[in-house]
């Protein structure tokens, strides 16, 4: 697998980081990610059309751009991909083509040919998908055992609209699929929080989809606003700081839900993925040290018994951006000392993240969490 990595900034334009091949003509796969207000930019995708001909390039808009160690704001950051002998199919929709997102991602999932399909990575709209539906659509029609990683689209901290393109403009709706295939391509995974529960836990006893009404019989927004205290004056953006810990299905790591919105008539909260009536939930607050170590545990659970990868796509959420703060660049940095000097490493802050928990393995979205998926090619 070769490699070349480019950043922009408003300063600099374009500065090359590690370039493998001479001719950017030779990259096959191209993966932008940056902020939205820059992507809204039709010149963007046009220049780097023009540097990549061949390629298949897919973009999305973030919340911060990962590479290398750096964490940036209002930046693009490259990652062209040139695979020695792995075979790749990129498929894209527009999820407002479909009743809804478990059928956008039934849809999907059915492009794709399955002889030798053995992971998926998808980019979806941050905004307009519910990420847990498209994920169950796709699950639904996959073989068991593909792998799906990737995560959703972000927009900072403004939740306004969020872009998602493969080679054309970005927009708004959109969701992107990449399908590898063959047994060249060795493909792990790693998703860890590190958020520490508080308060009692709780039952989920009315909700719709990704609007949670009760918890324990009660209004859910007036039990959040008890909790969060003087925060509460702060909502929604607050509630990024105040995830939602819920157990699924009876797996030994239960994931954990980001709010999106708030509505004081309804006295409900909208998460970024579903909350299922009669399931358990916990209040979760931050803790900036567990948090790190959280980003180190997804770097050891992706490198187990192989060798150092050649790329790792970290995909982490906004709100951990918000609570680490300075210290945002401490959870790739400990990701680099792992993984090691030669893996190139890029990424996004999302509004959620695809990857199988730890100890399970079939996907699921997540809120808070650091997820890494590394790819290396045999040689």
């Amino acid at each position: 697998m070769r490699i070349e990595q480019l950043k922009w900034t408003p300063e600099r334009t374009w500065e090359k980081l590690r370039s493998d091949l001479k001719d950017p003509k030779d990259y096959q796969l191209v993966i932008v990610f940056g902020s939205r207000i820059l992507l809204s930019s039709p010149g963007f995708y046009q220049e780097i059309r023009n540097k990549y001909p061949k390629a298949e390039i897919l973009m999305n808009s973030t919340s911060g751009e990962i590479i290398d160690t750096q964490v940036n704001d209002d930046t693009i950051s490259l990652t062209a991909i040139r695979f020695d002998k792995t075979k790749f199919v990129t498929h894209t929709l527009n999820t407002c083509d479909h009743p809804n997102s478990e059928s956008a991602g039934s849809n999907i999932a059915k492009t794709f040919c399955k002889d030798e399909l053995t992971h998926i990575l998808v980019i979806a709209d941050g905004q307009l998908v519910n990420g847990s539906d498209l994920l169950e659509g796709l699950k639904n029609n996959l073989p068991k055992g593909i792998i799906i990683t990737g995560g959703l689209a972000g927009d900072g901290n403004r939740f306004q609209k969020t872009l998602v393109g493969l080679n054309e403009q970005p927009a708004e709706g959109k969701i992107v699929a990449v399908g590898f295939y063959g047994n060249h391509l060795k493909v792990s995974h790693g998703s860890m929080g590190g958020w520490d529960p508080f308060g009692p836990e709780r039952k989920i006893t009315r909700s719709s989809a990704n609007v949670l009404y009760e918890l324990d019989g009660q209004p859910a927004l007036s039990v959040y606003k008890k909790y969060l205290g003087e925060y509460s004056d702060e909502l929604p953006g607050s509630a990024l700081l105040f995830p939602l810990c819920i157990a699924l299905n009876d797996q030994e790591e239960p994931v954990i839900r980001t709010i999106l919105s708030i509505n004081e008539d309804e006295q409900s909260l909208t998460f970024a993925g579903n909350v299922p009536e009669g399931r358990s939930a916990r209040l979760m607050k931050a803790n900036s040290d567990r948090l790190i170590e959280g980003a180190s545990d997804a770097a050891l659970s992706c490198l187990g018994n192989l060798e150092r990868p050649d790329l790792a796509i970290l995909i982490s959420c906004v709100g951990r951006k918000m609570v680490l703060n300075q210290r945002i660049e401490e959870e790739v940095e400990v990701v680099r000392e792992i993984l090691g000097e030669n893996t190139a490493i890029t990424g996004f802050y999302s509004y959620g993240e695809i990857s199988p928990p730890k100890g399970v393995s079939t996907s699921e979205l997540h809120n808070q969490t650091m997820t890494i998926t590394t790819l290396s090619e045999k040689k």
